[in-house]
């Protein structure tokens, strides 16, 4: 055999090889996508009979924690009509039980199997604080490994705005030693059992958006309010917020025309009000209208 003949064969028997190991990988793919094939092709019932929770691992509890926010008020011992102080603050409960007994944390609770997170927020607000009736946002998820001595613990925040008023009959529950409100800048460097702390400072953080961008200040107003109630209450809330124009800004710039409307009597006539100044000052309330505002126009 010359030399041409031996390539020759050494060739052959190579590609021999390559299409024997493509042949064999074809096979192999042709059983991955036959055997695929099949389990797709199961009946569910397979599904739910091999199904078992057992397999996983699953959180130890889920609990809603609600902040609420309130603004208080207080008058001033002043000769002349003028507006009162308002400060923002935190409902909290002193907690009985262990975990945590002793120090201050947000009402809430565990959620059941047959409620909803927030028919849960809503029955733990009223068991814990006798609050009822209050609108609640859904905040946030907290899942930090060891945020909970009791186990895998997720907590899901809720936040509320709520008028001081409607927080008159507030009391502690059977499981709770004690509940008050406190000023959100005195909460946030208290003691706080859980993680409460940083839901109160993600709380904070949302209702101060919402002030500058939407019409939420509505919650903390009573139906008719004055232009300076509207602008204490903001400032209360957001203490950088400062605009020198601000009843020019709100009453006519094209794109809040039609957010607040002057109050009328029966009679079609103004109404106004003097409980915090010598002079009546108009009433406003809220429309439905929401201002179109964009970052680019």
């Amino acid at each position: 055999m010359n030399g041409n003949e031996a390539d020759s064969c050494q060739s052959s028997a190579s590609e021999r090889k390559v299409s024997d190991a493509d042949t064999a990988t074809s096979h192999v793919e042709e059983q991955k996508a036959s055997n695929l094939a099949s389990s797709l092709e199961q009946p569910l019932d397979d599904y739910e009979k091999n199904y078992s929770p057992n397999r996983y691992r699953t959180p130890d509890g889920a609990p809603a924690d609600i902040v609420i926010f309130t603004i208080t008020t207080e008058e001033r011992p002043t000769v002349k009509k003028s507006m009162p102080k308002r400060q923002l603050e935190v409902l909290l409960i002193q907690r009985k039980r262990w975990p945590f007994a002793g120090q201050w944390a947000l009402p809430g609770g565990f959620c059941r199997e047959t409620e909803t997170l927030y028919e849960c927020a809503r029955r733990e607000l009223q068991e814990e604080t006798n609050v009822t009736d209050v609108h609640i946002e859904y905040l946030n998820i907290y899942s930090t490994p060891g945020r909970d001595p009791r186990g895998w613990i997720l907590s899901h925040a809720f936040c509320a705005l709520v008028q001081e008023e409607v927080l008159a009959a507030r009391r502690a529950s059977y499981d709770a030693a004690d509940l008050k409100l406190i000023p959100v800048e005195e909460a946030l460097n208290m003691d706080l059992a859980f993680d409460h702390r940083l839901i109160i400072q993600d709380a904070l953080d949302m209702i101060r958006e919402k002030m500058m961008t939407t019409t939420i200040a509505k919650q903390f107003l009573s139906e008719a309010f004055t232009i300076s109630e509207l602008y204490q209450v903001l400032q209360t809330v957001v203490p950088t917020f400062e605009e020198p124009n601000f009843v020019r800004k709100l009453t006519s710039t094209r794109t809040r025309q039609g957010l607040i409307e002057e109050v009328r009597g029966d009679n079609g006539g103004l109404l106004t009000s003097n409980r915090y100044s010598q002079r009546p000052a108009q009433l406003y309330r809220f429309t439905d209208y929401t201002p179109k505002l964009s970052l680019y126009n």
